[in-house]
């Protein structure tokens, strides 16, 4: 009886003894998480529950199974497994407690900070030092299970003594790793890109979605991934519309006849504008730069307070101020100059098909 009881006791306890001070210390956190509405620490705290009783579990199990005198033969290789799960929970509930503080800290400056821009940059850096933590602690942890090992230990000797050729070679074998890894402590600290930038690479506009310490993600306008290693971004030049403020210029291109009433289509560009809502109301513009003998080019400057916007403000711009010419000024759209054109407000056309001239006008040079 005693050979059946004392495992029970021993296992048991261990559980009930975890699950107990399990649910005092999640109450304790709910009511702390009640009381402190001004920080969510406490609520993210309890994310690390089931790390926090697996430590328990395995800490009192591995003190006091000695007492169970449960499968002796087996002894030791139920130590050192227990051994094992204490080391991975604890690696396991230490990144749940930093990712918590970490967490925490960013969401207090987000709702004190009225600066978007500082806000992605902090939520970046915050992004990828919760990252490092984790690969340390994962790393020390997997060490710490290695050493537990006679065999790693005996091993040590030699891998001390061959450390300068394993650096080397290791160095040269994970070079681009250790490039995008130390690129990726640059972009967060160094604030060159940051989540939810605009930018344009290669040629394709998209938002960054996602940045870790060996790639970055931009999701484009059209709902693509693009994933790239960070190292693109230290030695390459790329576009970021977000860097600064916002705030942005557009510009859109008409090709029109020599005849279009340009002072009209600066009148209808800003009624226009007045009636688009994207635009922010800070400038505007029409000018030609530029012709060619077929047709000019005019020039509609366009204002935004942002990428999103300004794309908005463009494509408004760009249908309605065609539609406009189409409907108003028929004769001010390119045209082949062998075809018939749309007669000019206040000229008559003659019989033929062509434009008039005015009877004032003098007659030419073979002209009676």
């Amino acid at each position: 009886m005693e050979n059946v009881l004392r495992p029970l006791i021993v296992i048991g306890g261990s559980v009930v003894l975890t699950l107990l001070i399990g649910w005092v210390t999640d109450l304790l956190l709910r009511k702390a998480d009640a009381r402190h509405d001004d920080t969510t620490l406490w609520g993210l705290l309890r994310r690390g529950r089931v790390p926090y009783q697996l430590v328990l579990c395995a800490a009192f199990l591995r003190a006091s199974y000695d007492q169970a005198q449960l499968l002796e033969e087996h002894r030791v290789g139920i130590g050192q497994t227990l051994t094992l799960v204490l080391i991975g929970a604890t690696a396991w509930l230490m990144i749940r407690v930093a990712a918590a503080i970490v967490e925490s800290s960013y969401a207090r400056y987000a709702r004190a900070s009225r600066d978007a821009a500082r806000v992605r940059r902090v939520r970046t850096q915050v992004t990828l030092i919760t990252r490092v933590v984790a690969a340390i602690v994962g790393v020390v942890a997997v060490a710490a299970m290695l050493l537990t090992f006679p065999a790693m230990r005996a091993a040590g000797a030699s891998l001390l003594a061959s450390a300068g050729v394993l650096g080397i070679v290791a160095g040269v074998a994970a070079q681009s790793t250790l490039a995008n890894l130390f690129a990726g402590l640059q972009i967060a600290f160094g604030d060159m890109v940051r989540i939810g930038d605009t930018v344009v690479v290669d040629g394709e506009w998209g938002t960054i979605e996602e940045i870790t310490l060996t790639f970055l993600t931009v999701r484009t306008w059209d709902e693509r991934r693009i994933t790239m290693p960070v190292s693109y971004f230290t030695s390459k030049p790329f576009e970021n519309w977000s860097r600064g403020t916002p705030q942005m210029t557009g510009i859109v291109y008409f090709q029109v006849d020599h005849s279009a009433p340009v002072d009209a289509m600066r009148t209808q560009l800003r009624e226009i504008l007045r009636a688009c809502p994207a635009w922010d109301g800070r400038s505007y513009g029409l000018v030609v730069t530029d012709t060619t003998p077929n047709t000019m080019e005019v020039r509609a400057l366009v204002t935004a307070k942002d990428a999103d916007d300004i794309w908005t403000v463009r494509v408004t711009v760009r249908e309605q101020m065609i539609r406009w010419l189409y409907v108003e000024h028929p004769y001010a759209l390119p045209r082949v100059n062998t075809a018939d054109a749309a007669p000019i407000p206040g000229e008559e056309r003659s019989p033929n098909g062509g434009a008039a001239r005015a009877a004032h006008e003098p007659p030419g040079p073979n002209r009676g």
